[in-house]
């Protein structure tokens, strides 16, 4: 069982930044990843950007590349994503998700999901 809370959302004019936090609690295994997805409204539910923790490798949907940055703190347990070159279009609600079947870029193969947190850009 792994716990994820996600802090960090908010309001932001296009081009600013924002980072989204995720704190992970419980048992995991060495194909842990942790991945963020995004869901705006009247959409399905997108891959963004996940991390395997056995070796800090990323991977990113094309639409975040050079603009998002995930990245974890082995210490503290939590996952991040730094989110900046922000635009109208990255508004949603933003997921941090976990797997223990290893690095996957599709939602249905995320097992803990966290509560989201809403990322609105302003044009």
């Amino acid at each position: 069982q792994v716990q994820l809370v996600e802090s960090g959302g908010g309001l932001v004019q296009a081009g600013g930044s924002l980072r989204l936090s995720c704190a992970a609690s419980g048992r995991t295994n060495s194909n842990y990843a942790v991945g963020w997805l995004r869901q705006a409204p009247g959409k399905e539910r997108e891959f963004v950007a996940t991390i395997r923790w056995s070796d800090d490798f990323t991977y990113y949907v094309d639409s975040v590349k050079g603009r998002f940055t995930i990245s974890r703190d082995n210490a503290k347990n939590t996952v991040y994503l730094q989110m900046n070159s922000l635009k109208p279009e990255d508004t949603a609600v933003y997921y941090c998700a976990a797997s223990l079947m290893g690095l996957t870029i599709i939602p249905r193969q995320y097992t803990y999901w966290g509560q989201g947190t809403q990322v609105t850009v302003s044009s």
